[in-house]
């Protein structure tokens, strides 16, 4: 018997053919179209998989995609991360969070650099090597600097489960975790007199299918009945983005405005319930989070329930940890671009003083990063 290798999951979904095929029948269903359409694919995962496969290239000039905010490490505003440098500068502190979040600058620098002098700041693959590290460090304060939208919060919940299950008393949580569904809100109608998101022009959205795995299709419910804007949730593969983008155009050209799952390999309806019990358990809405660039959101993140106040480092290191609101550089435009309103090359600093080497802002920062995937695969390396 064959050993089934991780490509065969993967190479039909990536098939040359296939995808041209995909664009021939969204090219003759476009043509029906009575003017150009704006998609926005919310997720980073998709933004670079539109680059890294020329996707862009093989659609009519009617179909264009708009970047959007689907990059957790890319909204960190530069107080949270600076909350993460303070913490890990700490007396007697090991401060761990995802890989994404070493070279993200801050107002006072990147974690990377807080590494540099003399701070114990470890990354980690999963959320789940954080007790690892606790327990093996009795007498030192974990601090899991927790980031990711509804994807990887089921993770951070499974840690603090795990945590008190088996009495793990060093470990606090920063909570960072944010929601799609409030974000894709605020790009429609923004509140903020300061950012007029309505510039942005947005159409359609291919909703992100890890997110959707946990939360369920049915986060996306209000986009096509209350604001008019169809919604399908597709995977990640090239062959699933241009089905996505198929069954948009179709949707346009056939009158309807509805919400479709093109990911059913592992997208339902309801998501994961296992998984939103366990979230609804130790964590609640906040009422406000800045989103780096598109200002304070309502109820667009979560924070650890009352209960649980002991293990919250915001609360633990109250004293120590700053409130006032810090601006992004000035010649840094990745609020525009998390918007959906600028590409990545509108930028005048992109490719030249801001690079993944030397990042400027955080959209050059992240492997899920709209400025990152352009410098990949863009043709500047």
């Amino acid at each position: 018997m064959p050993t089934l290798e991780l490509k065969d999951l993967y190479d039909r979904f990536r098939d040359p053919a296939t995808i041209k095929a995909l664009a021939k029948l969204i090219g003759e269903e476009a043509r029906k179209l009575p003017g150009p359409i704006n998609i926005m694919e919310v997720c980073g995962g998709h933004t670079h998989t539109i680059m890294k496969y020329g996707l862009k290239q093989l659609l009519p000039e009617t179909i264009r995609f708009i970047h959007g905010p689907g990059c957790p490490v890319c909204i960190m505003p530069k107080e949270r991360i600076d909350h993460a440098y303070i913490l890990s500068r700490q007396e007697g502190v090991i401060l761990a969070t995802l890989g994404d979040m070493i070279k993200v600058p801050g107002s006072r620098g990147s974690l990377q650099q807080a590494r540099s002098r003399g701070a114990d700041v470890r990354f980690v693959y999963s959320p789940l090597d954080v007790l690892k590290i606790a327990r093996e460090n009795p007498d030192k304060t974990v601090i899991f600097f927790a980031i990711g939208f509804e994807t990887t919060t089921p993770m951070t919940a499974a840690l603090m489960e795990q945590a008190r299950r088996v009495g793990v008393e060093n470990l606090l949580f920063h909570i960072n975790h944010v929601t799609v569904p409030e974000v894709m809100k605020e790009l429609i109608d923004s509140r903020d007199e300061h950012i007029d998101s309505y510039n942005n022009r947005i159409d359609a959205f291919i909703g992100p299918s890890h997110v959707s795995v946990i939360a369920g299709a049915k986060i996306y419910k209000p986009f096509p009945e209350e604001y008019g804007r169809p919604v399908v949730v597709s995977g990640f593969e090239p062959v699933d983005v241009m089905e996505g983008v198929l069954m948009l155009v179709r949707q346009f050209t056939q009158g309807r405005c509805e919400l479709e799952i093109q990911y059913k390999r592992s997208v339902t309806m309801e998501g994961n319930l296992n998984a939103q019990h366990l979230i609804d358990k130790y964590f609640e809405k906040r009422g406000l989070f800045k989103w780096r660039g598109l200002g304070n959101i309502p109820d667009s993140a979560l924070k650890l329930r009352d209960e649980y106040a002991a293990y919250d480092a915001e609360k633990v290191y109250e004293e120590v940890l700053p409130k006032e609101e810090i601006e992004d550089h000035k010649l840094c435009i990745c609020g525009d671009i998390l918007r959906g309103m600028a590409d990545p090359t509108e930028c005048q600093v992109f490719g030249t003083a801001c690079k993944p080497s030397n990042p400027l802002g955080s959209c050059m920062v992240s492997s899920e990063g709209a400025c990152a995937a352009y410098y990949k695969y863009g043709g500047l390396i």
